[in-house]
């Protein structure tokens, strides 16, 4: 399955809840947050207010030990160690930040299952104090998209990802997300491409608008076992017609694509 590269959002998608949001509301700051929402960019935000959680006491052992009890469905991380095992090339495109992001997959024993984390940098200053700085520095140069946020186009990201695994060979894109930032990217999906979003989350309401401008195909999904059931279920589609491509056609399809996938786990049934 080294041709099939699963691009997963992190937030809501991965983890159940919105990352940010956790860390300010379980250490007791929403109300600021929310006082300083209308002011700035939420990226901007976010770094502001981790500089208020260090102003009053707020280490990063804090921090850290919030992240460690994020929620999260529990088929997802089966969901990631199969497709890990099957040879998918998991890859994370986030506007949350990586020190949330690496610190939440290191607790869970999971770092290892992605090649790639594209995401908003941040890193801890020498006063003990987390830095979040935007993906795309905006105060140089705009992005020029006018579907994304000002830090982050994730339908760019998308489009260097593509570049990078052209150049490999044919390669077959899944990609997971649920927020209207995840909107940009099912636009720059090809037609051998998948589209995965959350259902009645905000890019499901995007897609629903007019579907045929996804060029991918679209398969939604609702919560951690549905994710887990579709993704599996792509995962088996594209891999037996990678098989079938090397079957001639005076042969019987179904004895030999039977006998080539007897190790991969079945295709799982999808709710409609």
């Amino acid at each position: 399955m080294s041709g099939t590269v699963i691009v997963f959002d992190f937030d809501k998608t991965i983890v159940d809840v919105d990352s940010d949001n956790w860390v300010i509301d379980e250490l007791g700051f929403t109300d600021l947050f929310n006082q300083l929402l209308p002011t700035m960019p939420w990226n901007s935000l976010m770094d502001r207010m981790m500089m208020e959680l260090h102003s009053n006491g707020k280490t990063i052992e804090d921090i850290e030990e919030v992240l460690r009890r994020i929620p999260l469905h529990p088929r997802v991380i089966p969901a990631l160690q199969a497709a890990h095992a099957l040879g998918c090339d998991l890859r994370i495109v986030s506007d949350a930040n990586v020190f949330f992001i690496e610190t939440i997959l290191k607790h869970l024993g999971i770092r290892e299952y992605f090649s790639e984390i594209n995401t908003n940098p941040g890193y801890v200053n020498e006063e003990g104090r987390l830095r979040i700085l935007p993906y795309h520095d905006f105060n140089k140069a705009s992005h020029g998209c006018t579907l994304c946020p000002p830090n982050m186009c994730k339908g760019l990201i998308i489009d260097r990802i593509q570049d990078s695994i052209s150049e490999e060979g044919k390669k077959r894109m899944i990609y997971l997300g649920d927020g209207s930032g995840d909107y940009c990217p099912s636009l720059r999906l090809k037609e051998r491409d998948f589209m995965m979003p959350r259902k009645n989350f905000p890019v499901w309401d995007l897609i629903c608008k007019d579907p045929l401008l996804v060029k991918a195909e679209i398969h939604g999904w609702s919560d951690g076992e549905e994710l887990e059931q579709v993704l599996l279920h792509l995962i088996n589609k594209i891999s037996m017609e990678e098989n079938a491509q090397f079957i001639s056609s005076d042969c019987k399809l179904q004895t030999l694509s039977v006998s080539a996938l007897e190790d991969l786990p079945k295709a799982l049934p999808v709710r409609p």
